[in-house]
């Protein structure tokens, strides 16, 4: 899924990049170079501005967002929270669905790019679906990465990264503050901004299948208490990855995909999702970890390895 999203990202900023058309001049009938750039819709075009100024404000803007959601979840203010989530999947979809009406010309590509994202935004925030969320994952981070991108340059990018990951050490390790934001937002306000997928350890498949061969009467009667019906629950894993685990080096490869070229960009996915396979392959089950110090050096690593090439 981390690759998808990665793939469908490049495609995506690609569809919003600079390109040159070929016209012909009606006036003196010579062939012209013409610089197209696609802008973003509803108005999410970002200003022209310095890469230098342009990542100092969006970690102070992750810092302040981060502290108003802390805050927001210390109050418990769940409904606000989930229409939050849901206002900010709907534009993230709707770019990203957009990209791919802009090939087509096709008219009020924003309206028909809104009217296919409304449906997928609210049963994504409001219904709860594995299959829903996962899915409009792929779809939210290339939407994300494609506000960013024009504003930084290589170097600005490598510092976010850099940035992200001391700070993602710092939340997980120290404070522990991006656990507990993550179970807040699955437990209490039942969404979460990034990927997840559930999976039974031994203990749960030996439990199932325990109460597979128990006999009915006596399954049911396990599954009272004090003459009330009470549920038979198995505890279930679950393996996650935050959001920003995805759009950070999304933002990377896509800088490097615009002021370098695809091969590069390429590479870059390519190393990082070779170490986000290996982060989870030699983690600990029950255990967090920051992914973004490890997805930074994989994207530094594929980076350097397209410098030589």
């Amino acid at each position: 899924m981390f690759l998808a999203a990665q793939l469908i990202g490049l495609a995506v900023i690609n569809a919003y990049s600079p390109h040159v058309k070929q016209t012909i001049n009606e006036t003196t009938g010579v062939v012209e170079n013409v610089t197209i750039t696609p802008y973003l819709p509803y108005g999410m075009q970002p200003p022209e501005i310095k890469p230098e100024i342009s990542v100092v404000s969006i970690i102070v803007a992750l810092l302040f967002a981060t502290l108003l959601i802390f805050l927001l979840s210390r109050i418990k203010a769940v409904l606000f929270l989930r229409f939050w989530f849901f206002v900010v999947v709907l534009l993230a979809l709707a770019i990203t669905i957009n990209a791919a009406f802009i090939p087509t010309k096709l008219f009020a590509t924003q309206f028909l790019a809104l009217v296919v994202a409304l449906p997928l935004a609210f049963y994504k925030v409001f219904e709860r679906n594995l299959l829903v969320h996962n899915f409009t994952e792929l779809l939210i981070y290339p939407g994300i990465a494609a506000i960013f991108v024009p504003i930084l340059n290589i170097w600005t990018a490598l510092l976010l990264l850099i940035a992200i990951s001391i700070y993602d050490m710092y939340a997980v390790w120290h404070t522990k503050f991006m656990q507990k934001m993550a179970k807040f937002q699955i437990q209490k306000v039942k969404v979460f901004a990034g990927f997840f997928v559930p999976y039974l350890t031994k203990t749960a498949k030996a439990k199932i299948a325990k109460l597979r061969k128990m006999k009915r009467v006596k399954l049911e009667k396990a599954g009272r208490k004090k003459g009330e019906p009470r549920e038979l629950k198995v505890k279930v894993g679950l393996a996650i990855l935050g959001g920003g685990d995805v759009a950070f080096p999304l933002i990377f490869a896509g800088v490097l995909f615009r002021a370098v070229g695809l091969i590069s960009s390429l590479i870059v996915v390519l190393f990082a999702t070779i170490s986000l396979l290996l982060l989870f392959v030699f983690a600990k089950k029950g255990k967090f970890y920051p992914a973004m110090p490890f997805l930074t050096a994989g994207c530094i690593a594929g980076w350097l390895l397209g410098l030589l090439i």
